[in-house]
């Protein structure tokens, strides 16, 4: 085995159930077994994370996969290059309505398109209905934007949305900042088990399949550091493998509740559905090896020009093969 460049890595994360790859690694060894010394950093929002990746605080990171594209184009306001060698998740994400508004507009069984036309409606007759997304370059924010123009463009492109921190969704709910969000789990599932929220959409309906989160690093440090790169990628592959396959979720489980990431009571015997739908996600949260594609950066760069205005992008495929390691 190559010597690895580097043994003490500070690996960033925020409490989302799609990070739970890299918590298995640790949790089993496996980053041990690579010769790696790896401390889990978890962080308050995308923003402090993306900015303490760029300025070389964290070796690595849990990523939004679209902050890659928006740091190619220098759109972030940072320009310092960051890539993936890994996917960590494809659209698992879903949009949530309290229970309050989802009574008044008669919103139960729809398909996403009913939703939002009821959602635009209510909108253009003056309801100031406030929906939050986890950042401004997120799958998620241009989710909820696709989502609403299934029945209007107009209200789609002109709706103010707010920025909350993942973990703060269903708070920002109950205290009557935000109406509804774009997440991923376990934040949807909290708020219905919580009785504030109901799940009216799920991403899958709604946008393709691409990469959410991916494993992150700035361009710099994968250059510098390609074996610990490498023995990074083998650990955290070798606990996606193995979750894929888990027949027995109950120390995944209790994990999860240790880094405050499931915040309910959930198990074979109690909110029975959820208990397995969490197990299902975490099964199916990449496609193939992990991979990252041109294609998903790709379409992440179509939907920065078409919802937040983006110049005229050339050389796109170069741009998308930049954030790929």
């Amino acid at each position: 085995m190559s010597a690895l460049e580097k043994t003490d890595l500070q690996l960033g994360y925020i409490p989302l159930l799609d990070c739970v790859a890299i918590l298995w690694a640790n949790h089993q060894g496996y980053f041990e077994q690579q010769g790696l010394n790896v401390e889990l950093i978890k962080e308050a929002s995308w923003a402090s994370l993306r900015d303490r990746l760029a300025f070389g605080f964290l070796d690595a990171a849990h990523c939004l996969s679209a902050m890659l594209p928006a740091a190619a184009l220098g759109e972030d306001q940072l320009g310092v290059p960051l890539q993936t060698p890994l996917v960590l998740s494809t659209n698992r994400a879903f949009i949530s309505l309290s229970q309050q508004l989802s009574h008044k507009l008669n919103i139960g069984i729809d398909t996403p398109t009913q939703a939002a036309s009821k959602i635009c409606k209510a909108i253009n007759s003056g309801e100031n209905i406030r929906f939050a997304h986890v950042f401004k370059h997120s799958i998620h924010h241009f989710c909820l934007r696709e989502w609403l123009a299934l029945a209007d463009e107009t209200t789609a492109k002109s709706v103010k949305l707010l920025t909350v921190p993942p973990p703060f969704m269903v708070d920002a709910l109950i205290n009557h900042s935000i109406d509804g969000y774009c997440v991923g789990e376990p934040w949807n599932t909290q708020g219905e088990i919580f009785g504030i929220s109901q799940i009216i959409a799920q991403s899958s309906d709604i946008i393709p399949p691409v990469a959410d989160k991916v494993l992150a690093f700035t361009q710099d440090w994968a250059q510098q550091h390609p074996n610990t790169l490498s023995a990074l990628i083998q650990a955290i592959k070798k606990a996606q493998n193995e979750l894929k396959h888990l027949e027995d979720y109950a120390e995944v489980w209790a994990m999860l509740m240790d880094y405050d990431i499931i915040r309910f009571e959930c198990s074979n015997e109690r909110h029975v559905k959820k208990y397995y739908a969490i197990q299902h996600i975490i099964r199916n949260f990449i496609e193939d090896d992990g991979t990252p594609k041109l294609s998903d950066m790709q379409w992440i760069f179509s939907q920065m020009q078409k919802w937040l205005n983006t110049e005229q992008i050339d050389h796109i495929e170069e741009l998308c093969r930049r954030c790929i390691v």
